[in-house]
């Protein structure tokens, strides 16, 4: 994992403030969330322009060193680049602009007179920006540049109204008051004193091809794209770690390692009888590669699972996702860095229109229009009136836009270029995946598609007939392939399977949306304890009865206010909870 933080005079003349440098090296321990004794640090400084640096990774040849050094310009890239040389091209760009370069990445860079960086079209890797009166500031931890203006944490309370509603950010606000996010596919320049920001908008796509012929192009092309985001996989010299569920994203990612002759393994985490590990053990076996299945810990008797305390759970999120993503979420914890690669099917859903859209069954202009609504606006009655107008303004210019486009894109700058990026965090302290859905082409190329073709599931189908034919005929799990609805088949023809995995002896059980009653009960009592400092944004009464059962009916949205509140009620950041005892969680016969 790499930290980036560039710092810029108003006045070059006056240069940065020695108390902000220092303040900046104090902070790194705080905001980069691994242990101390494994950073490593960089710095380069000019008159009014200082760039920092850190990583915990181990000096690896095979990627850019942390800040590229050349003539009187620094680069730096965080995340990874599909060729490692485009680091020398982006290095001598007159203006930064992300938009031919291959990889999963933003980059930061700084000469005598300037400090720049940019994001990928889906800004999985973040840049955050904020001022003082005295210095733009740059970087690529919100914490950190939170931290860089001053010595105390003030919190965007209004904005923390989206987190909990959906866990993630629906705006390029952050929790840190002052500071926001670039937006995706966009560059942000200091020079003599003065920042602009300069966004390319998301490409428009095209209508559906009518022919058989050209819709086989176009999924070719895609293919091949695929296959070139595992090309630096070739000098890794073992297999891949692909964390497999058997679904369609991860099962098209085993499915382009094989076609492109690049060894593999599998690993699963579940009970033997989830769905998961039963699709995954048959993708496996269909691609003859190993298949290692993780079981969660359990009660000594077997009849319960046993997990952290929920703070201790909050905390680690908090602490890796910087308050982007809702404790709800599992997170990685932390590691020491490791250079083995490894890989998901997360995000693959880009492939497919995105996850907003592929919640929609009805797609009518006004019922997306109601989905456009719903995203921003879910469950008004439990927030306050405050809460639900900033709300409003931040659906305004979403309305104003087709709805197929407008969800397609808020999938890509919110769930991807927020909740993604802020999650990916955790993964990113053990090492630097390659994410094949995430790769700054591809994306590209996916966003050109007609929604209604990636939402009908036909191209993700068509991918793995070109690159694992064997894997279409291993059953989905929940819903059929979607384009197979209401199509006919002739006795010739191919019928894609349709089954779904056997649920028995609680295989689909999942411990976060059935809490029982010990963890309903701690998080219950974590949130009404800290109810005044959550109410500029809820309504105390609707907040009081969404913990009025024994169980918790909206496990979701519960944990999202046990998020914040963890954060407004100054567990985080901070000190790390000790002596937290763990929780068992019964399961359910």
């Amino acid at each position: 994992m790499r930290v980036y933080l560039g710092l810029a005079a108003k006045d070059p003349e006056a240069g940065i403030p020695e108390a902000m440098l220092h303040r900046v090296r104090s902070a790194i321990d705080s905001a980069f969330p691994v242990p101390p004794e494994v950073i490593r640090s960089r710095e380069w400084h000019r008159p009014g322009i200082t760039m920092f640096a850190w990583t915990n990774e181990p000096d690896d040849s095979r990627r850019p060193p942390p800040l590229m050094t050349e003539h009187d310009r620094v680069t730096g890239v965080n995340g990874y680049l599909a060729a490692p040389d485009d680091v020398n091209r982006l290095a001598g760009m007159t203006t930064l602009d992300s938009a031919a370069v291959g990889g999963c990445f933003s980059v930061f860079r700084a000469t005598g007179g300037e400090l720049s960086a940019a994001t990928a079209i889906h800004r999985v890797c973040p840049v955050y920006y904020a001022e003082t009166p005295d210095v733009h500031v740059i970087g690529s931890r919100a914490l950190l540049v939170h931290l860089a203006c001053g010595e105390r944490v003030d919190w965007d309370v209004l904005a923390l109204q989206s987190m909990v509603r959906q866990g993630y950010f629906l705006s390029d606000e952050t929790p840190y008051l002052g500071v926001s996010a670039l937006p995706p596919s966009s560059s942000v320049t200091v020079r003599d004193g003065a920042r602009t920001i300069t966004t390319t908008p998301l490409p428009t796509a095209v209508p559906a091809p009518e022919s058989r012929r050209r819709k086989k192009e176009l999924v070719g092309e895609l293919a091949e794209a695929l296959l070139a985001t595992v090309e630096p996989l070739r000098a890794a010299g073992e297999p891949v770690n692909l964390a497999l569920t058997g679904g369609r994203d991860s099962r098209l990612i085993a499915a382009v390692l094989h076609a492109a002759g690049i060894p593999l393994r599998a690993t699963t985490n579940g009970l033997d009888t989830h769905p998961d590990v039963i699709l995954a053990g048959r993708v496996a076996q269909a691609l003859r590669v190993e298949h290692t299945v993780i079981p969660p810990a359990r009660a000594e008797k077997k009849d319960a699972i046993v997990v952290e305390h929920p703070l201790a759970r909050a905390y680690e999120t908090l602490r890796a996702c910087e308050g982007m993503t809702s404790a709800y979420e599992s997170v990685v914890g932390y590691l020491p860095y490791s250079a083995k690669p490894t890989m998901s099917g997360q995000s693959g859903e880009i492939l497919r229109a995105g996850g907003l859209l592929l919640l929609q069954t009805d797609l009518a202009e006004k019922a997306l229009r109601r989905r456009v609504d719903v995203t921003f606006l879910r469950d008004p009655a439990l927030f306050s009136e405050a809460a639900n107008e900033h709300a409003r303004e931040l659906a305004g210019p979403w309305r104003e836009r087709a709805p197929l486009e407008a969800l397609d894109h808020m999938y890509i700058s919110y769930k991807v270029g927020r909740w993604h990026a802020g999650a990916r965090a955790g993964s990113l302290r053990r090492g630097d995946q390659i994410w094949p859905f995430l790769d700054n082409r591809v994306v590209r190329a996916a966003l050109g598609l007609d929604q209604n073709w990636r939402l009908s599931e036909e191209v993700i189908y068509d991918l793995l007939g070109i690159l694992a034919p064997s894997l279409r005929d291993i059953p989905i799990e929940g819903k059929p392939w979607r384009f197979t609805a209401g199509r006919r088949y002739y006795p010739w023809q191919r019928r894609p399977q349709v089954l779904t995995a056997p649920k028995t002896g609680g295989g689909g059980w999942n411990w976060r949306t059935s809490p029982g009653t010990e963890l309903t009960g701690l998080i219950r009592d974590h949130v009404l304890g800290r109810l005044d400092l959550l109410t500029p944004i809820v309504n105390p009464d609707e907040v009081r009865a969404l913990f009025a059962e024994p169980v918790l009916k909206k496990p979701n949205q519960a944990w999202h206010l046990y998020t914040v509140a963890t954060m407004l009620g100054g567990d985080y950041p901070g000190k790390e909870p000790e002596g937290l005892p763990r929780i068992h969680i019964p399961i359910p016969s």
